[in-house]
């Protein structure tokens, strides 16, 4: 649950290259490791920090993923697979876009600052404390920060709500919000770490342990964390390749999904169904309710739950990529998703097909935000046509450039929420897959 220290991350940015990133469509180089251990879903393996996370509570009972070097290799059935995802609330009006996200300075710099700042006052926090002359003064201060941390966080769920609302509103473009969101998820970082150091010193104090509030604290803040925001960071500082980001927002409610390194990679916040109040909910009922929500991806894989109080987080690791939710107490629903899942064995998608002047273009149409994937063959041999130019236009908008196609003949995109039209354009050649309807998202058992 620690976050990098700041000190590598102050150096990566200085020595993060910008100028050398692909364009976006091209293929991504492998992205350094720039997100917290414990927020990365790396897909088909679980988080190492299961395991090794200060969170007081354990595993659940017959939950523990396989023992190292063995897999497991249910029968699937592929064709009738689907891997269910939230989205905003069902009815609410939503602002839906998409936005190129590539290397920014500014935005770079501003991270830069905010983690810099973060971790000078937890380790002037730490001195504080350890300077302090008696066990009793030594207990109380610890206790103030906990306390300092807990009041923190409830401003963080503010600003991330306000953030919500003001994008769903038009008071914030796509890459304010998510310039917002990952501030708040750095912030998130620091404090789980600061929480870590408090919890080392209380353990170190005679007479004294942390107290259990201080586990379910470390819990609630992983919740600001997630896959996409980690790819925004990565981005902006050069560290990955730019990359095209759908963004949907509603009254308390954010989807944000991206393409990156061979993955579809989404996470969706719903306030909605977090009872900020509610009681403790055990990691058995946690799972249930994360099974009952997402079937088809519980039978690939047995859930692993992980926390404490009115949060228990939930991985089901897969050969397919990893889901990764967060369960509240009170509400006994899922409110955060993370997904990551393999662009080559994405099951959520139905192919429509054009052909025309030499080309044989396929079209993988899927739900809103979901990846896209293009196919361009040549109409009488089938073998792939690399490097020809594709276009997305979206209703009555223009065409906006995707990318062009790889050595299999295959660009990516994400889909839009409305018709689009897909054109593949070689001079004089044009093939044009119109009126492409997105399905429908396969929401989680109870959200329909």
């Amino acid at each position: 649950m620690r976050a990098l220290p700041i000190a590598v991350v102050a150096v990566l940015l200085l020595v993060a290259p910008v100028a050398s990133v692909a364009a976006p469509g091209a293929a991504s180089p492998p992205a350094e490791s720039v997100s917290s251990t414990d927020s990365t879903l790396s897909a088909g393996s679980a988080s190492s920090t299961d395991s090794a996370s200060s969170v007081g509570s354990t595993p659940s009972a017959g939950s523990a993923s396989p023992v190292a070097g063995q897999t497991s290799t249910p029968q699937i059935d592929r064709a009738n697979l689907t891997l269910r995802t939230l989205s905003t609330p069902s009815g609410a009006e939503t602002r839906v876009s998409t936005y190129t996200r590539g290397p920014d300075l500014g935005s770079s710099l501003g991270f830069a600052t905010a983690d810099a700042d973060a971790a000078v006052e937890t380790a002037a926090v730490v001195r504080r404390i350890e300077r302090t002359e008696s066990t009793v003064e030594r207990q109380q201060q610890i206790l103030a920060e906990i306390n300092r941390v807990e009041r923190a966080e409830v401003a963080l769920n503010s600003q991330q709500a306000n953030a919500f609302t003001a994008h769903a509103a038009g008071e914030l473009s796509d890459r304010e919000l998510v310039d917002e969101l990952v501030r708040v998820s750095a912030t998130a970082r620091e404090y789980d770490e600061r929480l870590d150091e408090l919890d080392a010193l209380a353990e170190a104090t005679d007479g004294f342990s942390s107290p259990g509030r201080l586990d379910e604290l470390q819990v609630a803040l992983q919740v600001y964390e997630g896959p996409v925001r980690d790819t925004a960071l990565a981005t902006a500082r050069g560290q990955s390749s730019p990359t095209d980001m759908y963004v949907a927002s509603s009254q308390g409610a954010v989807v944000l999904a991206t393409v990156t390194d061979g993955e579809y990679v989404r996470e969706v916040f719903r306030t909605d169904r977090w009872d900020r109040g509610g009681g403790p909910i055990s990691n058995d009922l946690a799972i249930e309710v994360t099974e009952a929500a997402y079937p088809e991806t519980a039978s690939l894989r047995e859930p692993d739950a992980f926390g404490a109080g009115a949060v228990q987080r939930i991985t089901i690791p897969h050969e397919f990529g990893t889901l990764r939710t967060f369960v509240s107490g009170g509400t006994e629903q899922v409110f955060v998703e993370h997904q990551r899942i393999d662009l080559a064995a994405f099951p959520d998608s139905e192919p429509v097909s054009e052909s025309g002047d030499g080309f044989n273009v396929t079209v993988e149409r899927t739900y809103p935000g979901g990846p896209v994937t293009v196919t361009v063959l040549d109409d009488e041999t089938g073998d792939p046509i690399p490097n020809v130019t594709v276009t997305k236009s979206v209703g009555d908008g223009d065409s906006q450039a995707i990318g062009t196609t790889d050595a299999a003949g295959v660009v990516r995109t994400l889909s839009p929420d409305e018709t689009y039209r897909i054109t593949v354009v070689d001079e004089p050649r044009v093939v044009v897959v119109g009126d492409i309807e997105p399905l429908s998202t396969p929401r989680p058992i109870g959200d329909e």
